[in-house]
């Protein structure tokens, strides 16, 4: 016997799925640069940097832009100054009233107010004189440039600011012989040294001058190829140089020779004087009013901080991976550092290797030796048993006598931390400390180092599992199934506990349309029992979760119940209703195609089964299934075709089977048979 669907009972559907998401939008003012912070800078390529000490602003020149862009501390951007092609180097004057600013492709100095951050004035140089790199001394600007008279290559020439007149003086020829613009490099502590240095070259040459008078004397010029020993003295490719705030050294970055190194010589003479490993050469180098010195790397760690006189590194910064991606690490700058004058910062410029996003990178405490705080302690501990914690206060130069390290305790019970005696540390950095944790769960032994005048604050951690006892929580109605639309109660029931007697009850309808929804949260009663009522409509699963406390341990327990859905079975066309023992049948001509209307709980997507059975001498036997899909209110209309055979007892179900008609959210259930008979 074969089934076979003629009509269907449709109306439109349309399912609507609606997400909303909840978006937080946190604002605030702007607050301190956090240690090595970084800000992204709108610019295309780097030139010079300096630093204004009394309004606190950052400079950075762009040449291929033509611009120069004024920073705050935090790196937030506060004018841009444009209109200044190829603008490369730049001078702050020792009153921080000006930058100014060396401007070849309009052959002019310009002059840059630094409270209005507007451009002042001009100071034109004359056709083909090409500025690059401008320094105050001796009360006149002096600047680098490339000359443009038939072999004259690489001339100074000054401002004098002093005087009203404000007279440019160029080179008289080719008494210094630079093959290009020099490098130029001045100190307010020392207002009477200049010194130069050639770029582009496989020699780093050097040129010392004393300036009296506006007049400009050159007292020392090399340096020579060897020292005393043989060894190599001067440096390859320049890429950063600076005076030291006394006058008595020039210190010098360099791109090339072995063992790389950043160099010092003497102003007098230009001989070698010391030398600051690096580990890739010498990018950038900064000298800071007290003498500390900052230098840059192309390879971590990107900087290095020396005290006056020092060999080893007092501090070492590394910059981070672009975005978090180590395929992409940021890179310093060719003469990218510069010192706030109160030496309470560094500032670095830094680029992405691959996508040239340019950064300005704030370094702070420099002047401080760098701490870290190690702290070790057990992984798991159990509650009310005594504990050892030890740990190391790190640093490249040794603490003060005495110093302490405060200790905070946080767990369930003192979430925002509670203070434990202090610890001092050995010579040698190292500490230890017992302690008895009377709550358990996740306790976090936080020791940290407040810092000093010679030393930055510093902080270390480690969290502790402690134990907590088991605890009983159960909720019933697990693996139950009931009827569809029913109203089900479902009981925690929390066992002791030590202080929490909350309970949540979370119900999750099978289905994706349908989320997990928190349905209750409360206090269990006296006995321990938390109840909630639950429509079945679908199959679902109930949560009960308990959080813990100091005491005992957090306990989640799950219980899934099944709903059956609605369904029935209709039989039309027929000519009487008769039983046959105690069985009522629906009779039919044998040439009537009886009609079959099955309703049920409609689901989208869903289809319902029908299943015919026949009896054969007091046996049903199967003979045909097939299904057919709902309308939208929930009705099929299946007709059973002929020929039809008379005096057989037949019977029709419909039924909803659980992933076989459509989805999964409810129980299989089966609709009451319904008898038929054809006759003549």
């Amino acid at each position: 016997m074969r089934t076979r669907r003629i009509s269907t009972a449709t109306a439109s559907a349309t399912a609507f799925a609606v997400l909303f998401s909840s978006v937080v939008l946190v604002g605030g003012a702007a607050s301190p640069a956090a240690a090595d912070s970084s800000v992204s800078l709108p610019i295309k390529s780097s030139g010079d940097i300096v630093v204004d000490g009394v309004h606190k602003r950052v400079f950075i020149s762009d040449p291929r832009s033509g611009k120069v862009v004024a920073t705050d501390y935090n790196g937030k951007v506060v004018r841009q100054i444009g209109s200044l092609p190829g603008v490369i180097g730049l001078e702050v004057s020792p009153d921080s009233k000006t930058v100014y600013a060396a401007v070849p492709g309009a052959e002019a100095i310009v002059v840059i107010d630094t409270a209005t951050l507007a451009e002042t004035k001009r100071y034109q140089l004359g056709e083909g004189v090409k500025p690059k790199y401008p320094a105050v001394a001796g009360g006149r600007l002096w600047f680098g440039f490339d000359s443009p008279f038939e072999g004259h290559r690489g001339q100074i020439g000054s401002v004098d600011i002093t005087s009203p007149e404000e007279t440019v003086t160029l080179g008289s020829g080719m008494e210094d012989g630079w093959y290009s613009a020099p490098r130029l490099a001045s100190d307010p502590g020392a207002p009477t040294v200049l010194a130069a240095a050639e770029e582009g070259s496989s020699f780093t040459e050097l040129a010392v001058y004393k300036v009296v008078d506006g007049t400009r004397t050159r007292v020392a010029h090399g340096p020579t190829g060897t020292g005393p020993n043989g060894e190599t003295q001067y440096q390859s490719y320049l890429n950063d140089f600076d005076i030291t705030p006394d006058g008595k050294n020039v210190l010098v970055g360099s791109g090339g020779g072995s063992p790389y190194s950043a160099q010092s010589y003497s102003t007098a003479d230009l001989s070698r004087t010391g030398r600051l490993a690096t580990n890739n050469g010498g990018r950038a180098v900064a000298v800071a009013p007290d003498g500390t010195i900052a230098l840059g790397s192309w390879q971590s760690p990107n900087v290095r901080i020396y005290k006056q006189g020092g060999q080893g590194a007092s501090r070492t910064y590394t910059f981070p991976p672009y975005t978090g991606n180590t395929a992409t690490p940021y890179d310093l700058r060719e003469a990218g550092l510069a010192w706030a004058p109160d030496r309470s910062r560094v500032f670095a410029l830094a680029t992405n290797v691959y996508n040239d996003v340019y950064a300005l990178r704030t370094l702070t405490d420099p002047s401080k030796s760098a701490v870290t705080v190690s702290v070790k302690a057990p992984s798991k501990a159990t509650r009310a048993k005594k504990l050892t914690v030890n740990g190391k206060l790190t640093t490249n130069t040794a603490l003060p006598t005495g110093t302490k390290a405060t200790v905070v305790r946080t767990d369930l019970e003192s979430p925002k931390g509670k203070s434990l005696a202090s610890v001092t540390p050995k010579k040698d950095g190292t500490f230890s400390f017992t302690d008895t944790p009377h709550v358990g769960g996740k306790v976090t032994y936080k020791v940290s180092y407040a810092g000093g005048a010679t030393h930055s604050a510093a902080s270390g951690s480690r969290a502790v599992a402690v134990s907590r006892t088991a605890t009983s929580l159960k909720l019933n109605r697990n693996k139950s199934v009931h009827a569809y639309n029913k109203n089900v109660s479902f009981t925690a029931t929390l066992g002791k506990t030590y202080k929490n007697r909350v309970v949540e009850l979370w119900a999750d309808p099978f289905g994706a349309d349908k989320p997990k929804k928190l349905v209750k949260k409360a206090k269990v009663n006296s006995k321990g029992n938390l109840s909630v009522t639950v429509n079945m409509k679908r199959d679902t699963t109930v949560t009960a979760v308990f959080a813990g406390d100091a005491r005992n341990a957090p306990k989640t327990v799950k219980s899934t119940a099944y709903a059956k859905v609605n369904v029935s079975v209709k039989l039309s066309k027929h000519y009487k209703t008769a039983k046959i023992g105690k069985t009522s049948y629906a009779y039919y001509s044998k040439k009537k195609n009886p009609d079959f209307t099955t309703s049920m709980t409609y689901h989208k997507g869903r289809a319902q089964r029908l299943t015919f059975q026949l009896n054969y001498q007091g046996t049903w036997y199967e003979a045909g299934q097939e299904y057919f899909p709902l309308g939208s209110n929930g009705k099929s209309v299946v007709t059973l075709p002929g020929p039809h055979e008379t005096g057989y007892k037949l019977r029709v179900r419909a039924s909803y089977i659980n992933g076989s008609s459509g989805d999964s959210v409810n129980s299989t259930t089966h609709s009451a048979w319904k008898y038929f008979i054809f006759t003549k």
